[in-house]
């Protein structure tokens, strides 16, 4: 069996790397324009409105806003050195399963995943990390492109194959038809949401900690 992850709340809390990112934008904008810290306005936007306009809000805020500006928010929110770790359940799970064959299969930024897959110190777990849009944005889930060069890599039939990830909108639908085996882990962002069959993963577990050799060993049947 090989084992495929996804990345973002799968391994790690992604609202960590989003914190992590809103401090340093903050600690920007203190240090270069003189304003008080702005990361609990951050965090109290992104609780109330989620993501997207948050540091042009700040930036309005102050009555400081420009595209200059903002753009340079973004651009230190992504290539920030991010502060994050990985699950513990994440952790006990790649211990276990340290003899299998692992890949990661995420999306994103490129330069931003690869920063996370750093900061994380993950490389020599797996023998292969596909950061989808390095073959083009076309490339990403629920496109199947990644998976089927996994499959080449291994020769292997889809069937040995499960994805392991945490967001039913896309990381499943694309390649259950090929005969992967895919299983959502309940995590972040996504874990409340409800979709339908054709979206849903085969298998639909609350952590990492729930698979094991005996749940691998009925995924092979």
């Amino acid at each position: 069996m090989i084992l495929v992850f996804d990345l973002d709340d799968t391994l790690y809390n992604e609202v960590d790397f989003v914190k992590s990112g809103f401090s340093s934008v903050s600690n920007y904008l203190s240090n270069t324009y003189k304003l008080p810290s702005t990361f609990e306005d951050m965090c109290n936007l992104l609780s109330k409105d989620g993501r997207g306009q948050i540091f042009n809000k700040i930036l309005d805020k102050y009555n400081f806003f420009s595209i200059k500006r903002l753009k340079k928010c973004i651009s230190i929110y992504r290539y920030h050195k991010p502060n994050i770790r990985l699950f513990d359940s994440a952790e006990r799970c790649l211990q276990r399963f340290s003899a299998f064959t692992k890949y990661i299969v995420t999306d994103g930024n490129k330069l931003v995943q690869a920063n996370k897959i750093k900061a994380l110190n993950i490389m020599s777990m797996f023998t292969g990390i596909y950061i989808t849009r390095n073959y083009g944005i076309d490339k990403e889930k629920p496109s199947p492109y990644c998976f089927l060069k996994i499959q080449a890599r291994e020769n292997s039939n889809p069937q040995n194959i499960v994805y392991i990830g945490d967001n039913s909108n896309k990381d499943f639908v694309g390649i259950k038809k090929l005969g992967f085996k895919t299983v959502r882990i309940k995590t972040g962002f996504y874990k409340d949401i409800l979709v339908s069959k054709e979206y849903e993963a085969e298998f639909v577990l609350s952590s990492l900690d729930e698979i094991d050799s005996v749940f691998l060993s009925n995924l092979e049947k």
